[in-house]
């Protein structure tokens, strides 16, 4: 009697198909889904410097995190867009989440001493953190579009800068919820919407998704700006007030954009509470 890949034909016995899942089935591993060996092939040191190991891992850990935001934030646009109120603001738990480790992360490299950084500093130029695409198209896609900037960015690709004309042209997160607002009755002109943003505020039992909602947009904002500002101390502690490696005027710079705010109005609306 001929053997099958289940048992013996005929034998009465059901025997259960063979497992394809897991190691099983042989077909995907950890490191091939992940793309380990080119994921841990990047980060290609430019010197003989202990610590340099650290600062390349730590920003393309940045990038990475960048990237799963620019992700969520567009679904969390789309979904205000589309009236899944709700789908935002579950998205938004993630976003804070995200946002709460790049606080955090600020501290891994505060572990570098100035005088590791100063070993290999030097070949970083021109190379500096303003040239991250990701970062801007997070300032465009909130809200802050700066049409200046793809005229200050040097050495920018043709498909970074087409990303960036794409996000000055595409609906913001404050468009998103200004949508969100009309579709209630509330007007958004801008003589207006100071008022419907008060009317929210104060009939919670009417208007509590779109509260809750606007203190989700602020604290991403609030949370952007802690990043902003623990990364202005770091580079303090580490270079103090010399100039960035890009040309700029280092801290003094990025001191200046952490008073930058996504959502003006959401700030100011609690004055006239």
């Amino acid at each position: 009697m001929p053997a099958t890949p289940y048992g013996r034909a005929g034998s009465g016995d059901v025997l259960p198909p063979p497992r394809s899942f897991g190691e099983e089935g042989g077909r995907l591993s950890y490191g091939d889904y992940l793309r380990l060996p080119e994921l841990l092939a990047q980060q290609e040191q430019r010197s003989g410097a202990s610590d340099e190991l650290l600062f390349i891992t730590v920003h393309q850990v940045y990038e990475l995190w960048f990237k799963l935001l620019l992700h969520e934030l567009e679904r969390i646009r789309d979904a205000m867009i589309e009236g899944a109120l709700w789908r935002a603001r579950h998205l938004f738990r993630r976003v804070h989440a995200v946002e709460k480790v790049m606080v955090d992360q600020v501290q891994v490299l505060e572990t570098m001493t100035p005088q590791d950084f100063l070993e290999f500093r030097s070949v970083l130029a021109p190379a500096s953190g303003f040239q991250s695409v990701q970062f801007r198209e997070l300032e465009f896609l909130s809200g802050v579009k700066d049409p200046s900037y793809l005229g200050r960015l040097r050495d920018a690709g043709d498909a970074e800068i087409a990303r960036l004309r794409r996000r000055l042209a595409e609906p913001t997160l404050w468009d998103a919820y200004l949508l969100a607002l009309s579709r209630r009755g509330l007007p958004v002109s801008d003589e207006e919407i100071m008022e419907s943003l008060l009317a929210v505020a104060r009939d919670r039992g009417s208007y509590d998704d779109l509260w809750d909602l606007a203190e989700d947009l602020l604290t991403h904002d609030e949370t952007t700006a802690l990043w902003r500002m623990r990364h202005v101390q770091m580079v303090e502690r580490q270079i103090g007030t010399k100039s960035g490696t890009g040309g700029s005027s280092g801290a003094p710079y990025l001191r200046g954009r952490t008073r930058l705010h996504f959502f003006p109005l959401l700030w100011e609306l609690r004055a006239w509470l």
